[in-house]
């Protein structure tokens, strides 16, 4: 090849690689842990058809947890895209942290209760039966997030057990409700659905009836300091399409498949 080729050549693959460059982006997002183990089975399937990459971050949705992602977002760490409980993605977009118009609904999460594999697993199928349950147990796990929050301040009060549950009940902060059931720490254990099913060492008895259920969505939102808007909607679309629905169900979660907001 004479210098002439070679010249040409070595610009052409220079011309490329800048243009890959210029298309690819890294995403960094943060997920609560009702969308972790999705997300986690999801990104190897975006990143297939697309040169985007995707970094994963985990926090709780709520309270203050160094772990937390509002923790993380008072400490300045930056992100691209949250994904959490509903309520808390709004709270960000009334501060600012989010921008607004960009909320994308992308699965509805029930609450789901576990027992250390291989225990009794107690009729949690009717209230008066759940109640029973949680008063017979001699120690309950709840999440600080979104779940644990309805329970301790509306379920239990509702149920008339508020003052036992002070006693035996406890919140859990920085891991998993199911990794505390596996290690005998807590007889029973509530938290969403698709954070228990994941955990090994515990089994998974059901969701809370649905007479006292709480149905949370969790929500996708473009931070206000993103790095590349249209990195991002790529990323949320996908999540958000039909091709994401068997992992998504995969996952214990119900798909929402929404109108994205910036296709309206």
């Amino acid at each position: 090849m004479n210098k002439k080729m070679t010249g040409l050549f070595i610009g052409v693959l220079a011309t490329l690689f800048l243009s890959a460059s210029a298309v690819a982006a890294n995403i960094q997002v943060i997920t609560s842990g009702a969308f972790a183990e999705a997300l986690k089975a999801l990104v190897p399937e975006y990143e297939k058809q697309s040169p985007n990459k995707v970094i994963i971050s985990y926090g709780s949705s709520m309270g203050t947890a160094p772990d937390s992602i509002p923790s993380r977002l008072a400490r300045d760490e930056k992100f691209d895209v949250l994904i959490l409980a509903s309520p808390a993605l709004d709270s960000f977009i009334k501060s600012g942290a989010v921008q607004p118009g960009t909320r994308v609904d992308l699965v509805a999460s029930v609450i789901g209760v576990a027992v250390k594999a291989g225990a009794p697993k107690p009729d949690i199928s009717t209230i008066p039966a759940l109640r029973q349950a949680l008063l017979n147990a001699k120690s309950v796990a709840y999440s600080a997030s979104a779940s644990g929050t309805y329970l301790s301040t509306e379920l239990f009060p509702k149920m008339g057990i508020a003052e036992q549950m002070s006693k035996t009940a406890k919140k859990i902060y920085s891991e998993r409700v199911g990794t505390v059931v596996a290690r005998g720490d807590a007889e029973l254990g509530f938290q969403q659905v698709s954070e228990l099913i994941p955990i090994p060492g515990i089994d998974f008895i059901g969701e809370i009836p649905s007479e006292v259920q709480q149905t949370v969505l969790f929500s996708a939102g473009i931070t206000s300091n993103v790095s590349n808007v249209d990195a991002s909607r790529d990323l949320i679309a996908f999540l958000a399409s039909p091709k994401a629905v068997p992992t998504i169900q995969k996952a214990g979660l119900k798909p929402v498949l929404p109108v994205l907001p910036w296709q309206k």
